[in-house]
């Protein structure tokens, strides 16, 4: 027996020495070659940019990996101790490895044989995090052995608070969501420490499952997994019993983020991504962490965004009806048959819907939730069939001349209850609006189109096209500043010029094909005169035209020929926008911006677009002191330093480095003149507004372009409406029908709550009083009398004279002082003179 016990004993040893030799040489033999872990001491995760707009509202992200960094030291306890009891509940006494856990989930593995269930490997926090960083998720035995050996490494060169810090950060949680920060926001829309003990617990529980506990039709195994890591919370002392009954009670529900931020942006943020990339490439774009702080105005972009849709839609309308998206041969299941029809990109915010019967008032329509509903005749009249550009038939008298049985179009609510409903059609021709702070060049809204699911071309910034009648405010402002005045009379008679080579006369004329006879410069622009300006241009020459052109960013190099000075240069919205901008500002040079501010994630400041220094935020001077040269006053704002002194009435003093392109008195004569546009002129439905404001229409010929640019004292706003494959949009059509009531819309709604503030007059002009149509000191009483701007010296006295055409070229009447420059002038011609 004894002999019996001691064999047994030796065997024992032996078969313990033989098994610990055995698991040292694998151990040995698994550790070659394995991942270095000490690149975890350098975690580095990808974290998505983000990108909010001037007031710090969401807008986008950038992101290869959705996700929200949080150093452990911000991460809640209650959040943390969730994912222990779900995960790893001996995470902070075992050295890599729960052993005792490995152990018991080797004895289910052995139960669940032949079941064809999935091993299960009861892998620590630290052995998950081995996994995701160094190795794969392979199921098998060497793997699991390689992934013990990394996470004893793991717990020896790094702490625990370190590994969990990783693990929380790193790990997918579903619904794009990877680390705990992003998921918070994705699944409640708030941050960590904000979560409710059941909303910790269901995020602990996603790891089991990422790509399903979140789905609708898995709730109960979502709630279930939820209160058994509750459970496990109570269990591990981490809450009480009240708490984990209380957290259990509460419902499973998720935040709607799918209106988070209800501005269409995607043109701008598509501007900033690109800049953004410019910057720094796209991997930090992509990955890095920004935070971007952008001059993007929401409220603003709202209404840009809604004034340039509607402002399509209208002018769509008057093009007619081109048809149904598809036809339905019969109506039996036209539910299943409508749910198959794709939306067209562009109307994704209305809904499909197939005429179910067509009467004499109203058309039947039935909606893809099964509903129905009725476009009454009113919605209808516009629907006049078109082919080949030519209306076909004749004008809606019935709902059932537009629209038949089985035909599937798009419709709109027009009311709460949904059940009368407009007929909606995606506009063939686009447009951009773009509205920017004219004193900084913060670009604060801007649309480049009607969707951005039909076309990411941004024709805010990269269309080219003619301005038209909206480039003359820049030639006059160069015969302004060659010694002409708002009340200089030009004559506004047929013009002709040879073009040599065979060519023939070039012959412009008035929109109107009429003409006027000598008139004034203000009258020249308020009316856009086309003949006018040709033999102002002519005169003064084409050259200082160029160069104002270039000054103000319009076109680098413009052509000196007559037909630019009618706006046959082609240049973009933002360009033109901001060179009006330049004119409201009393002639400073500003450069478009759309971003203010980029942080790391670190929350360093690495760009900032303003640079200037800001002295005067720490020493204060008093509002009433002198203002040094090439410095203005302003109020600060965030995140600027505020100042020190706490006294009301004192301001900081910044510098202005913006350099004057322009005398700021013939740049505030052209505001006037295109204040007097919307008074008198082709802008005056802009009137209505009841604020003062000013701008200049353009169309080129044939009505291809549609322009209107201009300005309140302090927004500034451009508009373009074309087709992208240039043709004309009718004979009736201008910047005037098609723009303007887009500005109307924008400037309603943007200068709502705005101050009517008055165009800022600079000093060292003489105001006097003026008849508008002769440019004649007005008589006493006269009504319609304005308040003109001249440079001492220059306002109007005695006789007029006009500048003519002679044979020589463009002259003045005698009687008539002519302006200086440094322009040769031409003979002096009499009569009408000039070239028939």
């Amino acid at each position: 027996m004894n002999r019996v016990v001691k064999g047994l004993l030796i065997a024992g040893v032996s078969l313990g020495v033989l098994g610990m030799a055995a698991a040292g040489g694998a151990w040995v033999y698994f550790s070659k070659d394995l991942p270095d872990h000490t690149t975890l001491a350098n975690y580095n995760p990808s974290v998505a940019t983000r990108v909010h707009a001037g007031d710090g509202r969401l807008v986008a992200e950038f992101a290869s990996e959705r996700r929200v960094f949080v150093p452990f030291a911000a991460i809640p306890k209650r959040v943390t101790n969730a994912f222990i009891s779900a995960e790893d509940q001996n995470f902070y006494t075992h050295h890599g490895v729960d052993w005792f856990a490995v152990l018991r989930a080797q004895v289910q593995n052995v139960k669940n044989i032949g079941q064809g269930r999935r091993p299960i490997g009861a892998s620590t926090i630290t052995q998950q995090v081995t996994r995701i960083f160094l190795l794969s998720n392979e199921v098998s035995y060497v793997r699991k052995i390689k992934e013990a050996i990394l996470a004893g490494r793991i717990e020896e060169a790094m702490g625990k608070d370190k590994i969990i810090e990783i693990y929380m950060n790193e790990i997918f949680l579903g619904n794009r969501a990877y680390g705990v920060g992003a998921a918070a926001l994705n699944y409640f829309n708030k941050s960590m420490d904000e979560l409710t003990i059941a909303e910790a617990a269901f995020l602990a529980s996603l790891p089991k499952a990422p790509d399903r506990y979140y789905r609708e039709r898995h709730r109960d195994a979502a709630i279930a997994r939820r209160n058994y890591v509750i459970g496990r919370m109570e269990e591990d002392g981490y809450i009480s019993r009240e708490e984990a009954e209380a957290a259990r009670a509460e419902p499973l529900t998720f935040a709607d983020r799918s209106n988070d931020s209800n501005v269409r942006a995607d043109y701008f943020v598509e501007e900033v991504r690109r800049e953004l990339a410019k910057l720094y490439g796209e991997q930090t774009l992509y990955a890095g962490g920004l935070s971007v702080r952008t001059t993007l105005d929401p409220d603003i972009q709202a209404a840009a965004s809604t004034a340039l849709r509607n402002g399509l839609l209208a002018y769509d309308r008057r093009d007619g009806w081109r048809g149904p998206i598809t036809r339905f041969d019969s109506l039996d299941g036209w539910q299943e048959q409508l749910e198959d029809v794709r939306t067209p990109p562009g109307g994704e915010e209305w809904d499909l819907a197939v005429v179910l019967s067509a009467g004499a008032d109203a058309v039947e329509v039935g909606l893809a939730d099964g509903s129905k509903g009725q476009i009454p005749l009113s919605e209808l009249k516009w629907a006049r069939k078109v082919k080949d550009g030519k209306f076909v038939g004749p004008s809606i008298q019935k709902a059932s001349d537009a629209l038949s049985p089985g035909e599937v179009v798009l419709v709109e609510p027009l009311d709460e209850k949904a059940s009368s409903l407009g007929l909606r059609q995606i506009p063939e021709v686009q447009g951009a609006l773009v509205a920017m702070d004219p004193h900084t060049g913060r670009v604060l809204a801007m649309s480049g189109g009607f969707s951005a699911r039909i076309s990411v071309f941004n024709r805010a910034t990269q269309a080219y096209r003619q301005p038209g009648s909206a480039f003359k405010p820049f030639v006059y402002l160069a015969a302004l500043d060659q010694g002409f005045t708002p009340s200089t009379l030009v004559l506004d008679a047929p013009f002709a010029l040879d073009q040599g080579g065979g060519l023939g006369k070039w012959k412009p004329s008035n929109y109107t094909e009429k003409y006027y006879g000598p008139t004034p410069l203000r009258v020249g622009i308020e009316k856009s005169r086309n003949v006018m300006t040709v033999r102002l241009a002519q005169y003064i020459g084409m050259d200082p035209i160029v160069d104002v052109a270039r000054r103000f960013g319009i076109k680098d190099d413009l052509q000196p020929t007559l037909s630019m000075a009618l706006g046959a240069g082609e240049t973009t919205v933002l360009r033109l926008t901001a060179a009006y901008s330049m004119l409201v500002n009393g002639g400073r040079k500003i450069e478009p911006s759309f971003i203010d501010r980029v942080q790391d994630k670190a929350g360093k400041t690495v760009y900032r677009h303003d640079t200037r220094d800001c002295a005067g935020c720490q020493t204060v001077l008093p509002v009433a002191a002198a203002v040094p040269p090439g410095s203005v006053p302003v109020t600060p704002v965030a995140p600027v330093v505020a100042p020190v002194a706490a006294d009301p009435d004192t301001l900081p003093l910044i510098p202005d480095p913006r350099e004057q392109i322009a005398d700021p008195r013939t740049v505030y004569q052209i505001v006037s003149m295109l204040e007097g546009v919307v008074q008198r002129g082709t802008g005056v439905r802009l009137r209505e507004i009841g604020k003062p404001l000013a701008g200049k229409t353009g169309t080129t010929n044939d009505a291809m372009d549609a322009w209107f640019v201009g300005f309140s004292p302090d927004l500034a706003v451009g508009i373009f409406v074309g087709y992208d494959q240039p043709r004309s949009m009718g004979d009736h059509e201008s910047g005037s029908t098609i723009a303007v009531p887009i500005a109307k819309d924008f400037m309603s709604a943007a200068l709502k709550d705005a101050p009517a503030t008055p165009f800022r007059v600079p000093p060292g002009l003489q105001l006097v009083r003026i008849d508008p149509e002769t440019g004649r000191p007005a008589s006493p009483g006269q009504r319609n009398a304005i308040w003109e701007g001249f440079i001492p010296g220059t306002e109007p006295k005695g006789q007029q004279g006009v500048l003519d055409g002679g044979d020589a070229g463009a002259g003045f009447v005698q009687g008539q002082p002519q302006p200086t420059g440094t322009t040769p002038q031409p003979t002096v011609g009499t009569g009408t003179g000039g070239v028939y």
